[in-house]
């Protein structure tokens, strides 16, 4: 088993909660969730993937539209950087970097 944590900056502040807070599908995310807590890196395409370096996203279809949590793993903690809809056929280079940043600050943090 794995445990999920939702990054937090060093203000305090949860994107990914932010972003999940806005949407209506709770119940079809937090399926997608145990999931990833469940198998880890070994979940399977069509529900997770990766992107760059250590970036993966959860690929979370809700009708028409395609919802990525965009996270990397840290022992054997999964850390959600944050979420993104889906508009092109992939994930922006500006949200991977995000998610590299943000990894880069959790990492360079947990040692406090």
């Amino acid at each position: 088993m794995y445990e999920i944590i939702f990054y937090t900056t060093s203000r305090g502040d949860c994107p990914l909660r932010e972003f999940l807070d806005e949407l209506e599908a709770r119940t079809k995310i937090m399926k997608f969730l145990s999931h990833l807590e469940r198998y880890g890196p070994d979940l399977p395409r069509p529900y997770a993937d990766t992107l760059r370096d250590k970036i993966r996203e959860l690929r979370i279809p809700y009708g028409k539209l395609q919802w990525r949590l965009l996270y990397f793993f840290d022992g054997k903690r999964v850390v959600l950087t944050q979420g993104v809809l889906k508009k092109t056929q992939a994930v922006p280079d500006e949200e991977i970097e995000r998610a590299l940043g943000r990894m880069r600050d959790w990492l360079g943090r947990r040692g406090e």
